[in-house]
């Protein structure tokens, strides 16, 4: 798995910390910076929500107190740290770019009101930044140490306001020359998806017949999109294929429903919402803008099964990859069973298995356990138990707590290979700290190391993941493989950020190790030009990123996701989009390679890894 201080995309999530303590936090940094002004009294005869919320992102009453602003309470949330109401206005003022809602924060306690319920809310208008403001989110408007008075119950709701191409621009954000925040901008909902999302924030919306394409997670949320027709995989998903193509239509689904009066619906992408799903919009830490639904569509079953690779021909070496996501002994065994059977399965049992994120012996346990010797056994006994080969394997102890991932158990990259198909050319010298060289020996390439390590004392490898390199032998030929897991996308901007374009500052690091790579790469081919190397594993980077273009500089690597076609390029969900983080990458010396990203796990609720696995087969 792979998003630090921003909720980055690809970073594992929790959901702790005490939101009434952040909003505090907000309010007494910006008094305390003369960003907001001390509290004050605004007349209520002036003052209606679509004046609170004001025409950018942020309020023109921040730090003001407001009394007695009207509206209808539209949905309550009763659970959790956040707890609170929306309430919207009935009576709309004629400029799009006012949201005419407003939710107001109750923390701990349960507010007093029902949906229908007129009221007159007094509080303090703030500007709440989910994951805190350094996080460069967006913030939410809200009311907070608030009070109110029931002035009637049972009032018809105001309507939603309908998500469709049609309404959600196909440009995402506006842009500054430097990166810098749009906050201060007005909203041009007519023309910007995120524009016209802040418009409506805290209001009633709705979808319908939403197609989903991300699967329900773990915290039940799914993702839907607004545009049924533009940019769809060849499965259902929406296909993030570049920095400017963002889906737009594309907004998260969690519930206000209380769970014994109806479940939240375990989907796949490519199922879908019958009906309508509506409630206020939202936008939260892990995503963005969402619809805290009160009312929530029919789930349709949209048939997508998990796919199965062919097998290998003889003459025919079948390399794959998979991240396999924290596995140690401490995984439940149910675990080892799936990744096993997928393996034998899906995969057809490949020859050669560069693996990511396998964890030493003893997973998250903080000690100098380095060691992965059980949690590899485990792994290939269950694959025997499946039907499988008898797989050996190769990897090399980490230093301790310098490879990055989940503290303490410290991830490195290993090598399942079949004896019965490849050999493995063992030499010794590799171990964590010692860079593997390419050495001459009678115009072959070969290693100073196998299995070894490249380059680990670059300072690209801060932290991080060291490329594993190993050589094999084919019907007679050599096959120098490089299995990777370069650095996440922790701290970089998230595309709804309120900085638009978004940063990307993890991306400086996967550049750094791609020329790493890169570099050996050019070592091998550079004493044997049609050398067979492939270059595999999850990069945590796109086919269209500068860091894929650095790891194939001087045409040296062949990205094979891009003989794909379009619509089948990606392996991993985030946020409802499909994208590639993983890869194969093949020498001039492979010209035929047929490749296959082999979709069991990204879109589906049931998952055994959140990464698909892919499966080349060559023939060196």
């Amino acid at each position: 798995m792979s998003s630090s201080s921003a909720p980055s995309p690809y970073q594992k999530r929790s959901r702790t910390g005490a939101r009434s303590a952040a909003v505090t936090a907000v309010i007494t940094a910006a008094l305390a910076a003369g960003l907001l002004a001390v509290p004050q009294t605004a007349s209520a005869a002036e003052i209606r929500i679509h004046d609170i919320q004001g025409t950018t992102r942020l309020s023109p009453l921040a730090g003001k107190t407001v009394t007695d602003v009207p509206g209808v309470v539209t949905a309550v949330r009763a659970f959790g740290s956040a707890r609170g109401f929306w309430v919207q206005d009935p009576r709309p003022d004629r400029d799009p770019a006012t949201s005419e809602a407003i939710f107001v924060f109750t923390g701990s306690s349960t507010p007093k009101v029902a949906v229908g319920d007129a009221v007159e809310v007094s509080g303090t208008v703030t500007e709440y930044y989910p994951g805190g403001e350094d996080a460069g989110l967006q913030s939410v408007t809200e009311l907070t140490r608030a009070t109110w008075t029931v002035r009637a119950s049972g009032q018809p709701l105001p309507a939603a306001f309908r998500l469709t191409d049609a309404t959600v621009p196909t440009r995402y954000a506006p842009e500054t020359a430097d990166g810098s925040s749009v906050e201060g901008l007005r909203l041009q909902p007519h023309r910007y998806a995120l524009d016209r999302y802040e418009a409506l924030e805290g209001m009633r919306v709705v979808v319908h017949n939403a197609p989903v394409v991300g699967a329900t997670s773990t915290h039940n949320e799914l993702w839907v999109t607004a545009e049924p027709y533009r940019g769809r995989t060849a499965r259902g998903g929406v296909l993030y294929d570049s920095y400017r193509h963002q889906n737009p239509g594309r907004v998260k689904v969690a519930s206000l429903i209380p769970f014994a009066q109806r479940p939240f619906p375990v989907a796949n992408v490519n199922d879908r919402l019958a009906g309508a799903t509506a409630g206020p919009l939202d936008y939260d830490q892990f995503g963005g803008y969402e619809i805290q639904a009160t009312e929530l569509g029919t789930l349709v079953d949209g048939g997508l099964r998990p796919e199965r690779t062919r097998p290998q021909h003889d003459r025919e070496l079948a390399v794959a990859t998979y991240n396999v996501e924290n596995l140690s002994p401490k995984t439940p065994q149910a675990k080892f069973d799936r990744l096993a059977g997928a393996l034998v399965h899906n995969l057809a049992s490949p020859d050669v298995v560069a693996l990511e994120e396998v964890q030493d012996d003893n997973g998250p346990t903080n000690d100098s356990v380095v060691t992965a010797d059980a949690t590899l056994r485990q792994l290939t006994e269950a694959i025997k138990q499946a039907g499988g080969p008898a797989y050996a394997w190769r990897q090399i102890d980490p230093v301790d707590d310098q490879d990055g991932g989940q503290p303490g158990g410290n991830i490195r990259n290993a090598f399942l290979y079949n004896p019965e198909r490849v050999s493995f050319t063992d030499t010794p010298g590799g171990d964590a700290t010692t860079p593997v060289r390419v050495l001459n020996r009678g115009g072959q390439p070969t290693l100073s190391a196998s299995p070894g390590r490249i380059d680990p004392a670059n300072e690209a490898w801060r932290a991080s993941r060291k490329p594993l390199v190993g050589e094999f032998v084919f019907r007679g030929k050599p096959v120098f493989v490089v299995a990777n897991h370069f650095n996440s996308k922790g701290g970089d901007q998230g595309l709804d950020s309120r900085f638009q374009p978004p940063r990307r500052s993890s991306e400086v690091q996967r550049i750094a190790q791609a020329k790493a790579v890169n570099a050996f790469v050019k070592d091998v081919v550079a004493i044997k030009p049609r050398a067979s190397v492939v270059v595999a594993g999850d990069l945590n980077d796109f086919a269209f990123s500068p860091a894929l273009d650095a790891l194939t500089d001087g045409g040296v690597l062949t990205d094979l996701v891009q003989h794909l076609p379009k619509r089948e390029r990606y392996g991993y969900v985030y946020n409802g989009n499909s994208q590639v983080l993983d890869h194969i990458l093949t020498s001039k010396g492979l010209r035929r390679a047929e490749y296959d990203v082999v979709h069991i796990n990204a879109e589906f609720a049931d998952q055994a890894s959140d990464h698909d696995p892919q499966v080349v087969r060559i023939r060196p």
